[in-house]
């Protein structure tokens, strides 16, 4: 390797993390039901943070399309407008949550502050 692969190599940077909160592995029960269908879709997360969600789903939604979810979580309902961010064909979907019901925001936060505290110690 010569000095000026040696440089490159060492300007090389990651992109940054665009998520503005941390993400956990947890599987929790959610249902997604997309805008004007009273159609349940029902399944589990792989990924949970309080901006979003990734699901495994056979059959994944487009991208941009708005649904509704109920989480449970710490035996309460969350219950969140979202859209979909990411689609993975024959794997899955990223969810952005957009807004949340009631007090579902903050048992939310919760939930995932006791697995950060659980994690760190």
């Amino acid at each position: 390797m010569n000095f000026l692969d040696q440089q490159l190599s060492c300007d090389v940077v990651a992109p940054p993390d665009r998520r503005r909160y941390p993400r956990y592995s947890v599987q929790i029960q959610i249902e997604l039901r997309e805008d004007g269908s009273d159609v349940p879709i029902r399944t589990n997360t792989t990924d949970l943070s309080r901006g979003g969600c990734y699901v495994e789903l056979m059959m994944p939604l487009p991208v941009g399309t708005h649904i509704t979810a109920t989480l449970w979580v710490s035996n309460c309902s969350v219950r969140t407008r979202g859209r979909v961010a990411t689609r993975h064909p024959q794997f899955g979907n990223g969810i952005k949550f957009l807004e949340f019901k009631d007090t579902g925001e903050k048992v939310l936060a919760q939930y995932l502050d006791a697995i950060n505290l659980a994690v760190c110690n």
